[in-house]
């Protein structure tokens, strides 16, 4: 596996959380920066060091509502 991806969405309570695609990962983060090294760490704890993968992909979503 080269990459890994991740769906990374705004928490209801604050700060964001994420989940990877296709991986028993899930990480969260007060900031988008807390997050990303959170990201790493886990990805780096779920894989052996010769199964890492080279690049993690952050799909960021955001939801906005629009009164009409």
């Amino acid at each position: 596996m080269n990459e890994v991806f991740f769906l990374v969405e705004e928490a209801l309570e604050g700060g964001y959380t994420a989940k990877a695609i296709g991986e028993s990962i899930f990480t969260e983060g007060d900031t988008i920066e807390e997050l990303r090294v959170n990201i790493k760490d886990a990805v780096h704890c779920h894989f052996d060091d010769d199964k890492l993968p080279k690049i993690i992909r952050l799909h960021l979503v955001k939801e906005e509502v629009l009164a009409v």
